[in-house]
């Protein structure tokens, strides 16, 4: 099968998107699949095609973390697909690339699914100010409307997704299929004790600290105002435990002063931005991964973390409520004395009962793999090509839907 991936940002920038399409790509092709990527590329004044990638001229946008957005019409572009004869259209942003993908599947009359994998509502602030907020966020549903009704198939990575889809107005089902994550490169087997080490001393947190990490962009939308607020109603120096905020973004300074104000600033680090490569020792070196968002779909960030080991402590959230079981990868919290509780509770643990939570947490998303994620999506798309196919030739083959899959794989 050949499939067209389009995204408006792809590497070396890194976010949830990146990693998910990066590892899509990573498992179609590992299955045999032929996969071109189609993305926004603010380096580039002419589209050529590299590695599977096809890069479109795009303006850099700077208030949005430097991506690039690139015009949804182009000849030059359309060209290209079409030599490159996709089976099915893969669109996972809004924008222009989105768009463009849009315009290729109607064009080419090519099946198109759409994944959302974000809650648009939590960022209208970006691009809003707090008088049109309502207004903006109307738009926002019936943008998104137009776009699930051009699709042939939607997925999302949480059951946060088809409620948003669901909000929208938008009545056809969803397939919710979670993200993935590279197991290898943040395996504990493959970190090494000496980088751990130095991750401590870099930071000058002693070895009877226990570490709480956050691990994410540094905006309004991942309330890690609400995590300092917490820590500084119910941590106290004497419980030894350290928060490291990992990451960058426009609320990093004003996030810093808070802590300051708070009168925590000594139990708080914030190490700025780190390279998604070097990420895996800083996760490995922690012992808590920490978050209050409840804009997630299904956080890549939090996967990586469990699949160093690390149990989730996570903001009640209704809608992601299944992503963590209690006492098997992690715990729920609801407010300042919870959070603190479940914190004391994974630090007064021996070493063989912290062995056996580790050794749960990681079991826990060791169907998260590269060609999982692939199978998963493969389902959506042979259903959507036996149809295109049937109403061409009349012949149909039989494919199990996306849900009965995760079912089956669960229970293995």
């Amino acid at each position: 099968m050949r499939v067209a991936l389009f995204t408006e940002t792809y590497l070396p920038h890194i976010n949830g998107v990146v990693t998910h399409v990066k590892i899509l790509k990573e498992g179609l092709e590992k299955l045999g699949h032929q996969v071109l990527v189609v993305t926004a590329d603010y380096n580039t004044h002419k589209h050529y095609i590299k590695d599977g990638v096809l890069h479109c001229p795009a303006k850099r946008m700077r208030r949005f973390y430097n991506f690039g957005v690139a015009a949804p019409i182009s000849e030059r572009r359309l060209r290209l697909i079409r030599d490159f004869n996709p089976d099915i259209i893969h669109i996972h942003n809004e924008f222009g690339v989105g768009l463009s993908g849009v315009m290729a599947a109607k064009i080419l009359k090519k099946p198109l699914v759409y994944t959302l994998h974000t809650m648009y509502d939590e960022y209208i602030y970006y691009v809003a100010p707090p008088m049109l907020v309502s207004v903006m966020t109307k738009f926002s549903h019936r943008y998104t409307k137009m776009l699930a009704k051009s699709a042939s198939a939607l997925t999302g990575p949480s059951k946060k997704c088809a409620e948003y889809f669901k909000n929208a107005g938008v009545k056809k089902d969803v397939n919710v299929i979670p993200n993935s994550v590279e197991l290898e490169s943040f395996s504990p087997a493959n970190i090494s004790a000496e980088k751990k080490e130095a991750f401590r001393k870099q930071y000058n947190i002693d070895d009877d600290q226990m570490i709480a990490c956050f691990v994410g962009r540094l905006g309004r939308e991942k309330s890690v105002d609400v995590i300092l607020d917490y820590w500084a109603q119910s941590i106290t120096k004497e419980d030894k435990i350290h928060l490291i905020i990992i990451g960058d973004g426009p609320c990093k300074e004003e996030l810093e002063e808070q802590a300051k104000k708070l009168g925590i600033a000594e139990m708080v680090t914030f190490t700025g931005a780190v390279q998604h490569d070097e990420l895996p020792p800083y996760l490995a070196s922690c012992d808590v991964y920490i978050t209050a968002s409840l804009s997630d779909t299904n956080s890549i960030s939090m996967l990586e973390g469990m699949a160093t080991g690390l149990p989730v402590l996570q903001r009640l959230d209704p809608l992601n409520a299944d992503q963590v079981r209690e006492g098997v990868n992690g715990f729920v919290f609801d407010d300042a004395v919870s959070m603190a509780e479940k914190l004391r509770e994974v630090k007064n643990k021996s070493p063989e009962e912290l062995d056996i939570l580790k050794r749960s947490v990681i079991a826990s998303v060791k169907r998260s793999g590269a060609e999982d994620l692939a199978n998963y999506m493969l389902t959506v798309y042979h259903n959507l090509y036996n149809e295109d196919n049937t109403s061409k030739t009349g012949k149909s083959i039989h494919f199990v839907r996306p849900s009965e899959l995760l079912k089956r794989m669960k229970e293995r």
